[in-house]
């Protein structure tokens, strides 16, 4: 027993100073762990806000469309579908014509390679 005491006594104060080293390096370690997580949740936070703002920005918009227009907004959307459609023309029944390009479009013939 006396020989540890022995040795302890000299050693006491260089393990006193490598245990205070080492508490202030823990500390600075976890400063710098609260500093990242504070960043990245205020990054987060103004990225979740950004979007709430779009999204609120666009609930305007369909709001005003709807009390603006009424309601025949299904009435234009199948007047667009109406307009979008392809029909054949009369007198040739082998070819219907894109009309935005005027290019034939063969659809009733196979073509083979």
């Amino acid at each position: 027993m006396e020989g540890i005491l022995a040795l302890m006594i000299p050693l006491a104060p260089f393990i006193m100073v490598v245990a205070i080293i080492w508490m202030k390096n823990q500390r600075k370690l976890e400063e710098k762990r609260l500093d990242a997580a504070a960043n990245h949740s205020a990054e987060a936070a103004a990225r979740h806000a950004n979007q709430v703002g779009e999204l609120e920005q666009r609930v305007r918009v369909l709001e005003r469309i709807v009390t603006d227009k009424g309601y025949d907004v299904a009435a234009q959307i199948e007047a667009l579908r109406d307009r979008n459609t392809v029909e054949d023309q009369p007198g040739d029944s082998l070819q219907s014509f894109d009309r935005e390009s005027g290019v034939p479009l063969r659809i009733k013939q196979k073509e083979s390679f």
